[in-house]
């Protein structure tokens, strides 16, 4: 007989960050729209919101330089093409990330050698950085996964004894630290994401930040189809694409800057507190952090051991889901390497280019080599979470958990 939760308690509607339930969107947001759309302006070459967004955000980090551009992808893109890599070049990269931090890589030629994560965060560490460098290894990206930093006092250590620049992916980790210094601020480049569900959101957009001039303007000229605004006789100066950001987008990032701290804290307080709650709980593993760290919970993650949850990670969410918790088991569903496009290298026609290039060990993705990946994979589940939740909010996601987590065992 399947497991099913008693019918007592009562149902509680989270807020979502899908919609205004949700997200922080306000008086404020609307204002600065309003503003861009009557000053007639909405290219980011010729308006203020933009040059204003990219300049507080440099600021907020500590850093020189920043350039907003249309998306997380596109930041990705950026970093990536600021490098200039030759066809060929390797970049060591997650298993586990989004497609639109490792689809940059192979359009730039370039190619991505995947290595192993750390079971208990879903974060690549040094040593299984070190596993995967060759000869051929020009960058490396680290994602600080669901706002949980990297250790980026190891990964740095190794980076700079192999001189080798490191990007780090930002998309879910805004005002996250590691040994009280931002996220954003050890690697080369960094790479932001406005997506919907993020802490500062635009709907779509992007940032990248670096404090090297030289990349600073590769990235500029990435956005702006090389094209060299301002300079004494601009040209297209290499291959690039149009990755603006526009005024409207911007505006509403300026607005929200000032919001991010308290939605930053009100998501930790939050994500403290389910954890005090579920500590302890058979079967179930709260958030592992590293003592160095702060984690800035993009969302709220539980390691769901099978071998005490009947069903494990995926039985528990069909369960929460009856009480309207729409949590994700295996987040991405499996590692990235198992995507068509690496597996089966579906790339551009039929060249399967750049993986022609490629050397036979950098496209070996054979599963005993991503034992913490598959690991990580089968035990997590991946609750929803946002600024907005209340401590009603709070007490519906920790009741329910431990009733799932008892009518499971």
């Amino acid at each position: 007989m399947s497991a099913t939760l008693a019918p007592e308690l009562k149902k509680v509607t989270l807020p979502s960050d899908q919609d205004a339930t949700g997200r922080t969107l306000g008086a404020e947001e609307i204002a600065a729209i309003s503003e861009a759309i009557h000053s007639g302006t909405l290219t980011a070459t010729k308006g203020k919101f933009s040059k204003e967004f990219e300049t507080k955000f440099a600021a907020l980090l500590g850093r020189k330089y920043a350039h907003a551009c249309s998306s997380g992808s596109a930041a990705i893109h950026c970093a990536v093409a600021a490098l200039n890599l030759e066809p060929g070049d390797e970049v060591i990269t997650t298993s586990i990330t989004d497609m639109g931090a490792l689809a940059p890589i192979l359009f730039q030629g370039a190619i991505p050698v995947f290595c192993d994560v750390d079971p208990r965060t879903g974060n690549v560490t040094d040593d299984s950085i070190a596993a995967c460098l060759s000869e051929r290894t020009k960058a490396i990206v680290v994602t600080h996964l669901f706002g949980n930093p990297c250790d980026m006092t190891a990964i740095m250590t190794l980076a700079k004894s192999k001189n080798l620049p490191v990007i780090e992916d930002c998309a879910q980790a805004f005002e996250a630290t590691h040994n009280g210094q931002k996220i954003g601020t050890f690697g080369d480049l960094a790479a932001f994401s406005l997506q919907q569900g993020k802490h500062i959101t635009t709907g779509e957009g992007g940032l990248v930040v670096t404090n090297n001039p030289e990349l600073a303007r590769r990235v500029f000229l990435f956005i702006n189809k090389a094209w060299g605004y301002g300079d004494a006789n601009p040209d297209h100066y290499f291959l690039a694409l149009n990755y603006r950001i526009s005024e409207l987008q911007s505006a509403c990032a300026v607005a929200q800057l000032p919001k991010l701290a308290e939605s930053v804290r009100v998501r930790t307080e939050a994500a403290d507190w389910l954890s005090s709650q579920l500590q302890g709980l058979p079967g179930i593993e709260t958030p592992w952090v590293d003592e160095r760290n702060t984690h800035v919970y993009w969302k709220y993650c539980l390691m769901v051991d099978p071998a005490v949850i009947k069903g494990g990670a995926v039985g528990m969410a069909k369960l929460l889901k009856e009480r309207g918790i729409a949590s994700a088991p295996r987040y991405i569903q499996k590692p990235a390497f198992r995507c068509q496009v690496f597996a089966e290298q579906k790339t551009f026609g039929n060249s399967r280019w750049p993986f022609t290039l490629a050397r036979t060990e950098a496209v070996n993705y054979d599963a005993a080599k991503f034992k913490g990946t598959f690991e990580m994979l089968e035990r997590v589940l991946v609750l929803p979470w946002n600024e907005r939740y209340e401590q009603v909010h709070l007490d519906y996601i920790a009741a329910n958990v431990k009733e799932a987590a008892e009518a499971l065992r």
